[in-house]
């Protein structure tokens, strides 16, 4: 007899630790199903051209106006210049294609270099041993996520902008 409520006991045991675990595997996989993804935020440029795009940004930090380059942007392919939410509303592009010479730019003057480089302020560009370059404003409206398309029509300056808004 004794032996009867050992089992029934395990038993009971044995049920309530497979009702534990099959609730908890459902909470798990209804949180897996229903959870939105999360949102993948940055400042993104796809180079649609055939030839090795370099590309400068511009934006404005705690410090002051910064430029920064040269991301190298392979033939049909899209490189992450910011990773992780934009932290400002207006980003500024300047691009060169490698090949052709070709241009995107605009008519907001910041300081680059010729090799890699991380510059602070925008003024002064030639005296401080830089050159300058016109940049396109991007408003991303406080987007947390910009991607900006480089295509080869005619005028190069006027690339494609795609808001990528937050999922």
């Amino acid at each position: 007899m004794r032996r009867g409520i050992i089992f029934r006991a395990d038993q009971h045991q044995r049920t309530r630790w497979s009702s534990f675990l099959a609730a908890f595997l459902f909470i798990f996989a209804a949180g897996s199903v229903f959870a939105p993804d999360e949102a993948h935020a940055d400042f993104r440029v796809c180079n649609t051209t055939q030839n090795l795009v370099g590309v400068a940004l511009g934006y404005r930090a705690k410090t002051g106006w910064i430029t920064e380059g040269w991301w190298h942007v392979n033939a049909s392919s899209c490189t992450t210049l910011v990773v992780g939410p934009l932290t400002s509303r207006y980003y500024y592009l300047y691009a060169e294609d490698a090949q052709s010479g070709g241009r995107w730019d605009g008519k907001v003057n910041m300081c680059v270099a010729e090799n890699q480089f991380k510059i602070t302020g925008i003024n002064d560009c030639f005296a401080r041993g830089f050159q300058r370059a016109g940049f396109q404003e991007y408003d991303t409206g406080e987007q947390s996520s910009w991607m900006v398309q480089l295509t080869e029509e005619n005028p190069p300056s006027a690339p494609i902008v795609t808001d990528t808004p937050p999922r």
